[in-house]
């Protein structure tokens, strides 16, 4: 037992959820402690690489064959490589089980993945929250597009999203600093776009977590486009620029890093929690903190781990569990599919800096004025961009000499590709489990987790590709070709469900406030929490949802409910 282990509040994690719940938590006034089961990267200082050409580094940036042995898992995609990778998880400390190929690309550290995201950052609007109750799958939403729209607007203004007002239905309009501009190519094609289709279908630039404007002690992007390293200017939306220093700046928080939160201490009498019970990483020696509420935003799965760790005297299951849902729901966005070619005729035009960010296609399948009869419910949208490559110098007479050399210092053609992000829908049987014959490091259980695509996102897949070809090839694109390059149930590193928001405690584990129906003063605000998973990437409504409970959490602390 520690001398200090009482608090106002718990936070349990330190990702873009935490980090928001322990600002918001802090600056109303409530003593938090913020648990970190992973080391502390402070900003700025702990950045190793985030100036480094790929010419530094040992192996120009890339893997290693000790690297692929030592990491199965992340060896599937990008993120295996020496720049950052002390920024993913020790897979040998810390395994899972598949049941089922599932891809978990994870963050153990202070800021979680909020160091590695992709920033795009896009709202749900009603299309989203009334999916579920429109076509039958899932549970609907206790939340509309009214209920949470003041709170995006909150979330924007701070996080700072650049972007543009466009306008589309499919796509809620949000608070933005000034967009990235457009290069000629994608300027060009996007006229062409509006042109063809009437004003149905947009070429629109990605509205993200990138400021464009000098923010909150931050300084704005410098086109360097390598977020995911660490930024030293603070350009990027992460716990480590944004809401750590503001809940630091009120005096009432607690950082406690390598603190792995075990279960949520729960009291059979009043019915709520009391605390937690935590496992520290280094001396392996347990603790207990004590608090009014508790927040849980550990990453969609490890939230629920929690979870299911938890009350299990009371509820087999875990604390959640009573509905039969806890576990179960889980989403993830397909991707890895498209379409690109060639753009002719600009061939004296070039691009300037890294822009951080690229173009995005709203949905526009299963909406209002999609005449076409689809195979599949819900839809997708396109990320995307317009570039200009280096000269390939593949012609074998051209392979050496000073010619060679000339020719490799100019620019190659210009070509223009989309990948497609799909909805994928909430099933129940996509579940996840404590596997107790296998533990980590520390001898805990671990997950096993049992999901797959189903028919739905199978039939979407082939509209995703051929969408995109039919739209480039309508605007002049040359030599335009698909792709399905396989996906991984989750690549997109966008875990959601497990936990659901529901209107009915026989049906989901959290209330339309995020508090989960069988202990009041636990809320969940992470990915677990999503009902449905939409189109578009998440970050930005865990955002949005954190501030939101919050809210709701302290002003029914103050009226003694809590």
């Amino acid at each position: 037992m520690v001398e200090n282990n009482t608090y106002d509040a718990i936070v349990i994690g330190s990702g873009i959820s935490g980090g928001w719940a322990a600002k918001e938590l802090t600056e109303k006034g409530l003593k938090t402690i913020m648990l970190e089961r992973g080391r502390n990267i402070e900003h700025i200082k702990d950045y190793t690489s985030p100036n480094k050409h790929p010419w530094e580094f040992p192996h120009a940036g890339g893997r290693t064959q000790e690297m692929i042995a030592d990491y199965p898992v992340l060896k599937r995609d990008y993120p295996l490589n020496e720049k950052n990778l002390d920024y993913w998880v020790n897979e040998k400390e810390s395994p899972y089980t598949e049941i089922k190929r599932f891809d978990w690309y994870r963050g153990y550290h202070v800021g979680g993945r909020s160091l590695m995201w992709g920033r795009q950052s896009y709202r749900l609007g009603d299309l989203d929250f009334e999916a579920n109750l429109k076509d039958g799958h899932g549970v609907d939403w206790p939340i509309r597009y009214k209920d949470i729209a003041p709170w995006y607007s909150y979330a924007e203004k701070f996080a700072g999203i650049s972007g543009n007002r466009d306008g589309v239905a499919s796509l809620p309009d949000g608070d933005y600093m000034p967009a990235m501009p457009f290069n000629i190519v994608e300027k060009d094609l996007a006229a062409r776009l509006q042109k063809e289709y009437g004003g149905k279908r947009h070429f629109l630039m990605g509205r993200t977590a990138n400021i464009t404007v000098p923010h909150e002690g931050r300084v704005n992007c410098q086109y360097q486009n390598q977020c995911w390293l660490g930024c030293n200017f603070g350009a990027y939306f992460s716990t480590q620029s944004a809401t750590l220093p503001a809940a630091v700046k009120t005096g009432n928080l607690t950082l406690r890093p390598f603190s792995i939160v075990t279960k949520i201490i729960y009291d059979k009498d009043t019915k709520k929690a009391k605390g937690v019970e935590i496992l520290d990483a280094e001396t392996n020696q347990t603790y207990e903190y004590y608090a009014k509420i508790v927040f849980v935003c550990a990453s969609a799965m490890n939230s629920t781990w929690v979870l299911m760790n938890s009350a299990t005297d009371v509820w087999e299951g875990g604390l959640g569990s009573s509905s039969g849902e806890l576990g179960h729901n889980l989403m993830d966005h397909h991707f890895r599919c498209g379409a690109g070619g060639k753009v002719e005729g600009y061939e004296d035009k070039y691009i300037f800096g890294r822009r951080p960010t690229g173009l995005y296609v709203p949905r526009f399948v299963n909406v209002d004025g999609d005449n076409k009869q689809r195979e599949y419910v819900r839809g997708f949208g396109y990320q995307g961009a317009a570039s200009r490559g280096r000269w390939s110098g593949e012609i074998a007479e051209m392979s050496v000499g000073g010619a060679w050399k000339d020719a490799i210092c100019e620019p190659g053609n210009w070509s223009v590709g989309f990948g497609a992000f799909g909805e994928m829908l909430p099933y129940h049987e996509n579940h996840i489990k404590l596997d107790k014959d296998k533990k980590d490091k520390w001898g805990l259980p671990v997950l096993a987790i049992d999901a797959e695509i189903k028919d739905n996102e199978i039939k979407m897949r082939g509209d995703m590709q051929n969408e995109m070809k039919e739209m480039l090839e309508s605007i002049g694109v040359k030599d335009v070709k698909t792709y399905d390059n396989v996906y991984g149930l989750g690549q997109g590193i966008h875990e959601m469900g497990t936990a659901r928001m529901g209107r009915d405690p026989k049906t989901s584990v959290l209330n339309g406030n995020n508090q989960v129906w069988d202990a009041q003063n636990v809320f969940v605000t992470d990915g677990a929490a999503m009902t449905s998973a939409g189109c578009v990437n998440p970050s930005l409504t865990y955002m949005a949802l954190t501030a939101r409970a919050v809210d709701f959490a302290v002003s029914e602390l103050k009226k003694g409910n809590l």
